[in-house]
């Protein structure tokens, strides 16, 4: 991993930058429903961080927005390791310098999507370990990649001890079967979708699953999925089977389900 020689000066090394409006709107779904984050937020001051918004700060404001539907006193900031795409302050949001040391930054929620893509798998633990250092007591990290458009969505929920669970989230109606996520596994995960690794195997058993529960096609994705889902669950695979309906499909593991062998 790219270090700076001078002290003060962001870790890691620029990355493509690239973005779109909307894009992460499921991740923010997400943390914004998810309990544990709610739970890591609900401090005095409760203070987020988008590690490495791109060549835009949209990301950025629209993770605010979302968040602060459910913890209205949030203080949000922007991270960009590229001093060229530092914008001014908007919508509550203000922006800087940094990378994985977190600008000096002591946040409660870190969310870092689309960074390690670019990175090799070999600089995954250090950089973790660089922003777990970094969170305040009791603070979470969600690290993951998606598509350009922002329908398939696999991430890393990582607290201070390292990480906890895996999370894939997919439109439902633009995914033919859960292996479709495959090529947006985080980077600790994506060289590990082959025979004899965990991620593999759960992989090949959400695809049977979804095979198995065929004959609910007719009630839409959504609905077949919750039945693959309760089919995963009573075949042993430990996931997490959400309360509810939900907009996105998403199949939740922990991370003991997945590390890498």
């Amino acid at each position: 991993m790219t270090r700076s020689g001078r002290a003060g000066r962001p870790l890691g090394r620029i990355t493509r930058g690239t973005t779109n409006i909307n894009r992460l709107r499921r991740v923010d779904r997400a943390m914004a429903g998810d309990r544990r984050v709610r739970a890591a937020l609900d401090v005095p001051q409760p203070l987020a961080v988008d590690l490495g918004y791109g060549g835009r700060p949209d990301t950025a404001v629209e993770m605010a927005h979302r968040l602060r539907a459910v913890v209205p006193g949030l203080s949000l900031v922007g991270l960009e390791i590229d001093p060229d795409r530092i914008v001014e302050p908007r919508d509550g949001v203000r922006f800087a310098l940094g990378g994985f040391e977190l600008a000096g930054l002591r946040p409660n929620l870190v969310r870092a999507f689309n960074v390690l893509r670019q990175y090799d798998e070999a600089e995954v633990d250090e950089a973790w370990a660089q922003m777990r250092s970094a969170l305040a007591p009791g603070g979470l990290i969600v690290e993951g990649t998606c598509d350009e458009i922002g329908r398939r969505h696999c991430w890393v929920l990582l607290d201070a001890d390292g990480p906890v669970e895996l999370t894939l989230c997919w439109a439902p109606t633009h995914s033919d079967r859960p292996s479709d996520l495959a090529p947006r596994l985080p980077k600790a995960l994506i060289h590990r979708n082959v025979p004899g690794e965990l991620v593999h195997d759960l992989l090949v058993a959400a695809d049977r699953a979804w095979d198995r529960a065929a004959g609910q096609a007719a009630f839409g994705p959504r609905d077949r999925w919750r039945v693959a889902l309760g089919m995963l669950a009573d075949d042993g695979v430990p996931v997490v089977v959400p309360r509810g309906r939900r907009v996105d499909n998403m199949l939740t593991v922990p991370w003991s389900a997945v590390h890498p062998s």
